[in-house]
């Protein structure tokens, strides 16, 4: 059993920063991609971010979030973050993790998501 775990949402005020933190944890053979979406209320949910675990590690950014936002990856602990910079009330919304994992006793990458975790940005 595969699970997604995000840490690091909360309250903060515009022009913050907040750190985001999701970790796979389970029979994990290879993990193929990790990112973020999010979801604001009323709205669909949106890709803010993927980081390749393999290969050359390739990141993609949502326009909206470029220059503000860094994902990076520590693959030794099957760890994903979000650095969010610049913060604004648009970006209100949960922030769910999202990936592409292999697990033992599958023989392909199937899609797994986290519970999300909420991000609030307002004075």
């Amino acid at each position: 059993q595969v699970q997604l775990v995000e840490s690091g949402g909360g309250l903060v005020q515009p022009g913050g920063s907040l750190r985001l933190s999701c970790a796979a944890s389970g029979s994990i053979v290879k993990i193929n991609y990790m990112g973020w979406y999010r979801q604001a209320p009323g709205k669909q949910r949106e890709l803010v971010a993927t980081i390749a675990f393999i290969g050359s590690g390739s990141s993609n950014y949502a326009d909206s979030v470029k220059g503000r936002f860094f994902i990076s990856s520590d693959n030794a602990k099957n760890t994903v973050y979000l650095q969010m910079n610049s913060l604004n009330p648009e970006d209100t919304a949960v922030y769910y993790c999202n990936g592409a994992l292999v697990s033992s006793g599958l023989g392909y990458p199937r899609i797994y998501w986290g519970q999300g975790t909420p991000v609030t940005v307002s004075s």
